[in-house]
């Protein structure tokens, strides 16, 4: 054990909540603990809005009324971007979120119950123990100007990977239907090769054509064309 998670574990300490929630898509579980691991009332669902957000907050601020306690920490299992709305809500409302490693999370569900089947039930108690004993980071919770760049970026790698999984489709559709188009166009993505797909994609339809028929495409939209040569 290192002087970090020393550290952490003493955040820890009699007068804490510590609250560990089991993130979904639409609906979220949420547990309560002592730092005993003792629970504290029962299971609590919430949803995905800022409605669910307002009931948890209550939710917490009862419990910890009514168990004397001062000071909240909320552990969740980062589960892809699901998280971010739970994070910027609590953020705000000054109380600390901490996440911990799924692989953690897995591992510890092993060691309770030689099970690691993910349950809604079982997940927020793990993940609370996980904070207890300190095996937590701290997450950056970006805003603004940042936050907005972080989204964009996200939406430009998406995108990429879109953009990549259409280009492999059709490659695999040039290969088994027109085996000799790469013999004119090396690179399919330029824009005449893109008018060639448009207007006629398919050998059949290609011999329908006339020389200067393929060739009247380009020039419509002011293309350079390729050689009546190669057409």
């Amino acid at each position: 054990m290192n002087y970090t998670q020393n550290k952490k574990i003493l955040q820890v300490t009699e007068k804490t909540l510590v609250v560990g929630i089991d993130v979904g898509s639409e609906e979220h579980y949420a547990r309560a603990f002592d730092w005993r691991g003792l629970e504290l009332g029962k299971v609590f669902k919430f949803k995905n809005t800022r409605e669910g957000f307002l009931s948890l907050n209550n939710w917490i601020e009862t419990l910890k009324k009514n168990n004397s306690k001062t000071k909240t920490l909320i552990g969740a299992e980062p589960t892809g971007h699901y998280w971010f709305g739970l994070g910027s809500y609590l953020k705000n409302t000054n109380k600390k979120l901490v996440l911990v490693n799924p692989f953690h999370v897995k591992r510890s569900k092993e060691l309770d119950d030689n099970n690691p089947s993910k349950t809604d039930m079982k997940d927020p108690k793990t993940i609370a123990k996980l904070v207890i004993e300190g095996r937590y980071n701290e997450p950056n919770i970006l805003e603004g100007e940042y936050a907005e760049l972080r989204v964009a970026n996200n939406n430009r790698l998406n995108l990429i990977k879109d953009l990549n999984r259409i280009k492999n489709k059709v490659e695999r559709w040039l290969k088994i239907y027109f085996p000799e188009y790469k013999r004119v166009f090396k690179d399919w993505t330029g824009k005449g090769s893109i008018m060639i797909l448009k207007e006629i994609p398919l050998p059949s339809e290609v011999l329908s054509y006339k020389v200067e028929d393929i060739n009247q495409i380009w020039r419509k939209e002011k293309v350079r064309a390729i050689g009546e040569k190669r057409v």
